[in-house]
């Protein structure tokens, strides 16, 4: 602490990212990101975009890539709004939407920035427990059980848990509350959930969140976006445009816009992690393991020998990551992200090692 900093900063829990190694040989499984590149077509289009341009400011509004994102999912550019990463786009929905008389709900196992986002702009807030199976009661989000929520946001399918639910389940929350806004985190729906953007000509109060991180293989290139009722979008970009106007390069607005327009390679990638993952939830389960059902690009899993600390930290002296959380409920579990079929067969003979 020093005497320079602002009260505010001095109360802030930061989020903690997972990390990021410098040394050599390490399999990294442990953020969740792609294990295969981006489509060539993002790799052509950041390199044609990198030319005298450069000396211009881009876009600020990226009406090209609001615009392919906008057909893919039958809607308008004035219902799409970008910014540097979800991360972003999800800060500015706290700060633009989130923001109520009344707390916003979560999940108490949820992803983590949600409550640091609440201390950076002060916004009350209420988390409802996970059930015993550590899956989000959508009852519990329902008039008539004690909730009082001014928002309400989380993710579809839940991190770290990697479980999900049906569009029906989902949308009887967003009709249930339409006085106020309900975000839906879709960072990882694109690998076995199905989309709430469906739903958005329907319910005026509803915000979906989505990442080129994930089923995209873009973490590098930091984009992301929400869809929504334009008036939901004209509020991101009230806050966006007091923040930083031009959130996204050039380069970025270009390989995301091919990532987008690739629907081949995007089917093609996500299907490949799809399979690893059954196969490796499989050889888990076998090793004795307890495996949650995952629709994400990574599983959540536990064994009965082992806390999840110390069989992170025997994976790590095998040149393996993965993510463990020093919270409570979970602790005895570890979050793995979906590698290549290689890696993952590297992370069964670790494991098989370490249960002699």
């Amino acid at each position: 602490m020093t005497r320079f900093w602002s009260s505010l900063v001095s109360q802030l829990d930061p989020y903690v990212p997972g990390e990021q190694p410098r040394v050599q040989n390490l399999v990294k499984l442990n953020s969740n990101e792609h294990p295969y590149g981006p489509s060539p077509r993002v790799i052509e289009a950041i390199a044609a975009a990198n030319n005298e341009t450069l000396r211009l400011y881009p876009d600020s509004t990226s009406l090209e890539l609001r615009c392919a994102i906008a057909k893919r999912f039958g809607l308008t550019p004035d219902h799409v709004f970008v910014g540097n990463g979800s991360d972003e786009v999800l800060a500015h929905a706290f700060h633009a939407l989130l923001k109520q008389d009344a707390p916003v709900v979560f999940p108490d196992i949820t992803y983590s920035f949600y409550p640091v986002y609440c201390g950076l702009y002060q916004i009350q807030y209420r988390c409802i427990p996970l059930d015993e199976s550590l899956t989000i009661r959508l009852e519990d989000y329902m008039p008539g059980q004690g909730l009082s929520a001014g928002a309400i946001i989380f993710p579809n399918p839940n991190a770290p848990t990697g479980r999900g639910h049906p569009l029906g389940l989902i949308e009887q929350v967003i009709a249930a509350h339409p006085d106020i806004p309900v975000v839906i985190d879709e960072a990882y729906v694109d690998f076995g959930a199905e989309s709430a953007a469906t739903l958005i000509a329907k319910y005026p109060n509803l915000l979906v969140v989505h990442t080129l991180s994930k089923s995209r293989s873009l973490a590098g290139l930091r984009v992301g976006y929400a869809m929504g009722h334009p008036e939901l979008i004209q509020g991101l970009d009230r806050v966006k445009n007091s923040f930083n106007s031009y959130p996204l390069d050039r380069l970025a607005q270009a390989g995301a816009i091919a990532a987008i327009e690739d629907e081949a390679h995007f089917d093609q990638s996500r299907q490949a992690v799809i399979q690893s993952r059954e196969q490796l939830t499989e050889a888990l389960t076998l090793l004795g393991f307890e495996v949650l059902p995952s629709q994400t690009n990574f599983i959540f899993a536990r064994h009965p020998s082992f806390s999840g600390a110390e069989f992170a930290s025997q994976l790590r002296d095998k040149n393996i990551l993965v993510r463990h959380f020093k919270i409570a409920r979970i602790q005895d579990y570890v979050r793995i992200t979906i590698g290549t079929n290689a890696q993952c067969e590297q992370l069964v003979q670790a494991c098989k090692e370490i249960l002699l």
